[in-house]
């Protein structure tokens, strides 16, 4: 035989789309006389060869001697990072290259042609011969361009089936099965749909996503006494799958086994998928386990038709993903399924699977609400404990998170660990850590807890967090509900040693401190303080120095304050009054606070529970019964709701002075103390 001079080539049909993989085929010429064969090519697009002629990438015709025979020995490309699932599916393209030789995809890079049978000798355009048959919806419509063609190859016919299904035209796919239907009637079975034209169609219906003809298919496949194989059953499971039916998709594994098929590496991808659209992330993972214990016995993979070995470190890295996405799913969902996740990732452990980094972080991502700062916690102790390096904004999201959850230590102990151990915290991280103490301050100046804010801010310059104003302010109004008047002088000291410069909140708390301690020349050496600085008072600062000047009697001073801060604009509040109110009561002054009670009726200030329990109690305790009393049904008269102690003043003042009252009048005594 006469030594042949070739190209690489690439051989396959075009209809419309670009081949999804590779094979790596070594192609000899047999000579019938020698048996001797030569190899001429290398990595050729898997395809199937049945004539005389191919056009090559070059456009040119390869010319074979007729005697001599073409062999293509052919093998996947392997890529570890491919997978057998049926994503993609271009395994399950490659599985149909093993089992159906005849079925093609195609490059759409360069016309190719076929020869169009041992009679014609026409060379036919696939992808133009697909083109015309686009519109087709009847076996008719597809004899109107097939019968002038003359007999074809049957892979011809499923690389145009397959186009229409890329296409999403699944019309045209079903009239050329139709037509093949008729032509097998007509030529006596010669030509006519194979098990091959059948797996086309059904692929073609998966990827138009037009699953309602598949009973119509298998019914026709039963009609025609074709057999299933591995390849019709994968594409069964994708198409109950995509219509929802996870369970009948599970159930073609037993169907397989009865059948008495080998399920190949699609069907087992195939099925975690289906795990995975049901978002069963424990369910796929038992199913692993299960898969991985049957091949470690033997009792699966025995078949060399593939690498198992390679196959089960693709399902490996395929069941790891499928978890990853599924928890991620729980996740964003509106429930609470932290649990599940936890499980999960307990039970990846058990398998021994192993996320990497970035699966961490990216589930640590989705972690957005209050309950999820228990998984946001044990995946960062994952990350710890498990690798080198974690990502700052990581970190950051975690700090932010705890701190939503109200885990304000949770997200301290994480920044430590940045000091620590890194990565270095920058100014987000910053912050969050001081936006967190400032919520815990607050909390500890709302709640009086002037220790605890003592010890906060003890623990920011511990950590090198330098306290703001409004922290120091804090810890002053804790001390001041506290009526703790040293240590708000000592904060207010320390304020001003570390930098930070006093507002008018700071005056006002240290003023409060001292008007409750009764310091008052402290309070107006403060006071005075504050003016020389420029920090103007507000209607706080101006109420607590009325205090002041009330509990050291000067009324002539209060007169003038009090012109002060209408020369400002500032009208004094009902809170204003109280506080001239109740120190005129603790002074035993209760004539003066009367007078002070009118006289906020007459500013239009309306007076509340406060003004007229401090005002009731001071009669009632300055031997003025009968007035403390008309008050109390004033106050009720006027709907307020007032505690036990002023109505136990009234009674007790009346029995202990002998005046007349009604207890009728002031009804049932209040059940608890406090104010409703």
């Amino acid at each position: 035989m006469q030594a042949l001079s070739i190209w690489p080539l690439k051989f396959g049909f075009l209809v419309g789309s670009r081949l999804e993989f590779e094979l790596d085929c070594s192609c000899f010429v047999v000579s019938t006389k020698t048996r001797k064969r030569q190899c001429f090519a290398e990595q050729a697009c898997f395809g199937s060869i049945s004539s005389l002629i191919l056009v090559s990438n070059y456009r040119k015709g390869l010319a074979i001697n007729p005697p001599s025979k073409i062999l293509f020995l052919c093998e996947p490309k392997r890529n570890l990072l491919g997978s057998s699932v049926g994503v993609g599916w271009a395994t399950e393209q490659r599985e149909v290259s093993s089992e159906d030789s005849s079925s093609l995809d195609v490059d759409d890079s360069e016309p190719q042609a076929v020869n169009g049978g041992k009679e014609t000798k026409s060379r036919v355009d696939v992808r133009e011969l697909a083109n015309s048959l686009r519109a087709a919806k009847t076996a008719d419509d597809v004899d109107v361009v097939l019968k002038e063609k003359g007999e074809l190859p049957l892979q011809v016919y499923c690389a145009m089936i397959r186009g229409f299904g890329k296409d999403k035209r699944l019309k045209p796919a079903i009239a050329v099965v139709d037509w093949l239907k008729r032509k097998k009637k007509e030529s006596g079975g010669l030509i006519g749909p194979n098990l091959f034209i059948y797996n086309s169609l059904l692929g073609a219906m998966k990827q138009s996503s037009c699953f309602g003809e598949a009973e119509k298919i298998l019914s026709g496949m039963e009609e025609e006494g074709i057999v299933p194989n591995i390849v019709t059953y994968n594409t069964l499971m994708v198409i109950h799958m995509e219509e929802g039916e996870f369970h009948k998709a599970l159930e073609i594994l037993d169907l397989v086994k009865e059948k008495g098929f080998e399920p190949s590496p699609v069907t087992y991808s195939t099925a975690l998928l289906v795990y995975r659209r049901m978002e069963d992330g424990m369910g796929a993972l038992n199913f692993f386990v299960e898969l991985r214990e049957r091949y470690s016995k033997r009792e699966i993979g025995n078949d060399t038709d593939f690498n198992w070995e390679f196959e089960f470190v693709k399902f490996e890295n395929f069941i790891g993903r499928i978890c990853y996405q599924v928890m991620r799913r729980w996740l964003v969902k509106d429930e609470n399924l932290t649990t599940k996740v936890l499980k999960l990732l307990n039970a990846m452990d058990n398998a021994g699977l192993k996320p990497s980094r970035e699966e961490h972080e990216r589930l640590i991502w989705a972690c957005t609400r209050e309950e999820h700062h228990v998984v946001g916690k044990e995946l960062y102790k994952r990350i710890r404990e498990r690798f080198p390096e974690i990502s700052l904004s990581v970190c950051n999201h975690l700090i932010w998170l705890m701190g939503k959850a109200k885990k304000w230590w949770a997200a301290l102990e994480i920044y430590e660990d940045l000091l620590d151990e890194g990565p270095e915290p920058n100014n987000l991280s910053y912050e969050l850590v001081v936006s967190h103490f400032s919520i815990l301050l607050s909390a500890a100046s709302r709640r009086g807890i002037w220790r605890w804010g003592v010890r906060l801010l003890n623990k920011m310059e511990d950590k090198g967090l330098k306290p703001q104003s409004r922290h120091w302010n804090a810890v002053l109004v804790a001390c001041s509900k506290a009526s703790e008047t040293a240590a708000a002088i000592q904060i207010f000291k320390g304020m001003v040693e570390n930098g930070e410069k006093p507002t008018v909140i700071s005056y006002g708390a240290l003023l409060s401190a001292l008007e409750k301690g009764k310091l008052y020349d402290e309070a107006f050496r403060v006071w005075n303080h504050m003016i020389k600085v420029g920090i103007e008072p507000n209607l706080h600062a101006y109420t607590i120095m009325a205090s002041v000047l009330t509990g050291q009697q000067k009324f002539n001073l209060l007169e003038t304050l009090l012109k002060e801060m209408a020369l400002k604009g500032i009208e004094p509040s009902v809170v204003t009054y109280n506080a001239v109110i109740s120190g005129c009561a603790r002074n035993g002054l209760s004539g003066v606070a009367y007078e002070w009670f009118h006289r906020m009726r007459g500013e239009n200030v309306e007076p509340n529970e406060i003004t007229y329990e401090m005002l009731i109690e001071a009669l009632a305790n300055d031997a003025k019964p009968r007035l403390a009393y008309e008050l109390h049904l004033k106050a009720q008269s006027e709907g307020l709701k007032l505690s036990s102690k002023p109505y136990d003043a009234v009674v007790k003042s009346a029995e202990s002075y002998g005046a007349t009252i009604d207890l009728n009048l002031l009804g049932p005594r209040p059940d608890k103390d406090k104010r409703a």
